[in-house]
Formats: structure tokens, sequence, C-alpha cells
């Protein structure tokens, strides 16, 4: 009996684990300043008909702090690639120099820091609705076992509540740490 428990124990903290994961892929993709590779982890390019990630097409670099370059593996992409990144509204500005594509990262004015900050809470919101998501999940099938007694139920679900109450303060870390990565000038 003690194992359906703990193993619906197991299956609540996956999932959390899961929602933390989420957040933290999300949150590289928010930027904070300084230019990163995982900026242009969303940009689809039109290759030969079909929609591929960027850095399948191209070998994407940081140079320096304020500049991101990609260079195709075939010319012939210069033109998709550039048009792929105009088009994924991140608000770069691309340029070929023939060779590969530059994006100049401008610095972050005070409203599109705070614009990034909200994004990020957004994103931490998400995360904490997938964890209310498996703590509710958790509880109904701690409900549902016939052979348990209630005293067994109720420490479970308040286990459960314990592994809820955790990740809710693991998110709202991370939260604090990205939004003042954010608003660092």
């Amino acid at each position: 009996m003690n194992e359906e428990i703990s193993f619906i124990l197991d299956a609540c903290k996956e999932a959390m684990d899961d929602a933390i994961t989420h957040l933290e892929k999300e949150f590289v993709k928010i930027r904070a300043g300084k230019a990163t590779p995982a900026m242009l982890s969303s940009v689809m390019v039109d290759y030969y008909g079909s929609s591929t990630p960027l850095n399948q097409v191209a070998n994407v670099n940081t140079p320096d702090a304020r500049t991101i370059t990609a260079t195709p593996w075939e010319k012939a992409m210069l033109s998709e690639i550039e048009k792929a990144i105009m088009n994924s509204n991140l608000g770069f500005n691309p340029m070929s120099n023939g060779e590969c594509i530059i994006i100049n990262v401008p610095p972050l004015t005070e409203e599109r820091r705070r614009d990034l900050a909200k994004q990020a809470k957004a994103e931490a919101e998400h995360a904490k609705v997938g964890v209310r998501n498996a703590r509710q999940e958790s509880n109904k099938d701690i409900r549902g076992l016939d052979d348990a007694s209630e005293d067994l139920k109720a420490n479970a679900e308040a286990d459960v509540q314990e592994l809820t109450d955790k990740y809710t303060k693991k998110i709202d870390a991370f939260l604090e740490a990205k939004e003042g990565e954010i608003m660092k000038v």
C-alpha cells in the first residue's frame, strides 16, 4: 500500500521538476542585456520548404557581449536567415556582410526592462500553475486509493502540499534572480 503512495509522490515530484526545468528554459530566452545564442533559439528558418531551427542551418556565436553572429553552412541561406530573424519579432535588426549575419544587441531601455520583467513573471506564474496542477493530480490519485486508511491519505496529502510549497519557493527565487538580472543596468 505504501508503495502506491510513494509512487504518487514520486510522480508529483517529477511533474514539479519538469515545471522548474521548463521555467529555466524560458528564462534563458528572456534576454537580460547580454547577448547569448539562446536569444535566437526560437527563430525558425525556411530551409528548402521546411521550417528548421536556426541552430540547425547556421553556427550561432557571440563574439562579444553586444553582438550575435549566425554563420550559415550554406551561403544560399544568408537571405533566408536574415528574413527569419526579422520576422521573429525579437526586436533585432540583422545585417549581412556576405559571409554571416551580424546582430547588434541594443542596450535595454527602462520600458523594455519592465516588459521583460513582466514576461518573466508570466513564465513564473505558468510554472506555478504546473506545480499546482501536479498537486491537484496527486491529491486526486491519493483520494482514489481504496485500500489506504484515512490517516495515510491525510499524511500523503500533507507531503504533497509540502512539495508544492517547496517548489513554489524555488520558482519565486528563480523569478527574483531573473528580475534582478533584467533590471540591472
